[in-house]
């Protein structure tokens, strides 16, 4: 089952993308691909700047915290390199899996390189959450019907805690759950906690600043107030892992909310579609550092074979010596 879900995930996502298509035809799409002007590349580019910017700051926080060297240069081109695979590959995620394990090679410690790349995420998610809260309790989602009953919810925390209570009785998980505790704790510092917030808060400000861009080069005339509640429960779907390179359930969510806000069904959806190709040209940097990282990679393992057979000899002239 294990290797059968990456499978099972891609074809979900294929399968929303198809019956959308079949739902809303494909002139959706190409208008969406339609729509996409240089004022929009220009401003998905610099948006993506801004919010990579930030994130990288966030993950500088987070590692240096946690006792990681990481500088911002390295964060920002790993970040890059993460989105830009994040946003070619299915799930959505192996960009991070990566950096994470990257920067814990190479800071001698994957198990924190991993969890400071957790916890630089899972910050991203809390605010986001907090701030889609508060929008929703302002600026309710027109024909959504998104309240959790008492009952739900004590489900939900039910599941977290039997989860909890099953993990640490496997001595694997318990010794995860206790580091990953302990980092957590470290945290939660002055110096630390309110400017991950901050920047957190100023990444999702720059991700709607994008679904703005990408709703009016859609031909969307929704407020700000209109669209705000949408966009932000889209960035919530988007997190779940079953797409390809970002498109999927973003796209049948975008459709279902639009139609329901009596703002047309098929321009939700040409939104998604715009959103998507505009996140992956802001990603686009990213394959610059792929290719300038590979390119130093080789230098390096030639210098390193140069190295080694010009002191082969002088190795032979001590053995010889003694």
């Amino acid at each position: 089952m294990k290797r059968l879900w990456p499978w099972l995930r891609l074809l979900m996502a294929v399968a929303i993308l198809v019956g959308l298509g079949l739902r809303l035809g494909t002139g959706a799409f190409l208008d969406g691909l339609r729509a996409i002007d240089a004022f929009s590349v220009a401003a998905a580019l610099a948006i993506g700047f801004a919010t990579t910017l930030l994130s990288a700051g966030r993950w500088v926080l987070v590692a240096r915290r946690l006792g990681l060297s990481l500088t911002m240069r390295s964060a920002v081109s790993d970040y890059y390199r993460a989105l830009l695979v994040n946003a070619v590959l299915p799930a959505g995620v192996l960009g991070d899996v990566h950096r994470a394990v990257n920067h814990g090679r190479e800071s001698g410690d994957v198990g924190r390189g991993v969890r400071a790349v957790f916890f630089e995420r899972f910050a991203g998610q809390m605010v986001l959450i907090g701030i889609g809260l508060a929008v929703l309790l302002v600026h309710p989602a027109p024909g959504l019907d998104l309240e959790l009953s008492n009952t739900t919810v004590g489900l939900v925390l039910a599941g977290l805690v039997v989860a909890a209570v099953v993990g640490w009785q496997l001595k694997p998980v318990r010794r995860v759950l206790v580091n990953t505790l302990a980092d957590g704790i470290r945290l939660l510092s002055l110096k630390t906690w309110p400017a991950v917030l901050g920047l957190s808060a100023a990444t999702v400000a720059g991700y709607v600043a994008m679904f703005v861009v990408a709703a009016r080069a859609a031909g969307s005339d929704a407020t700000i107030t209109q669209l705000a509640p949408v966009v932000v429960l889209a960035l919530l779907i988007m997190a779940i892992p079953v797409n390809i390179g970002g498109f999927g359930p973003r796209e049948a969510f975008l459709a279902v909310a639009f139609g329901a806000a009596g703002l047309g069904a098929q321009q939700g959806f040409t939104t998604g579609i715009v959103y998507g190709v505009l996140a992956l040209i802001a990603s686009l940097p990213g394959a610059v550092v792929l290719f300038t990282s590979r390119r130093r990679a080789a230098r390096t393992e030639q210098v390193e074979v140069v190295a080694e057979r010009l002191g082969q000899p002088r190795e032979q002239e001590l053995a010889l010596a003694r």
